[in-house]
């Protein structure tokens, strides 16, 4: 029955509820210069190295004159 008693009523007027707000975020990119200071430190350091450094003296000596040899006046004699 009740699918029959709209036939019997009058058009309504439209009703227009409020309106739903929907967000579409839309991201741009923007450059933005992040700096980073960087600090250099220069460490001097020191290791030995070595160098081998000589010094010579010279003496002269006098040598007395050579005596013969028993073998080597042998030897003289072979030949």
């Amino acid at each position: 029955m009740s699918g029959h008693s709209h036939r019997h009523c009058p058009p309504t007027a439209k009703v227009v509820g409020k309106p739903k707000v929907i967000f579409q975020d839309q991201f741009h990119e923007q450059l933005v210069e992040v700096i980073h200071p960087v600090e250099i430190v220069l460490r001097h350091h020191f290791v030995p190295v070595h160098t081998h450094k000589f010094s010579f003296h010279v003496r002269e000596e006098v040598c007395p004159p050579p005596t013969e040899h028993p073998a080597h006046i042998k030897r003289n004699k072979k030949r």
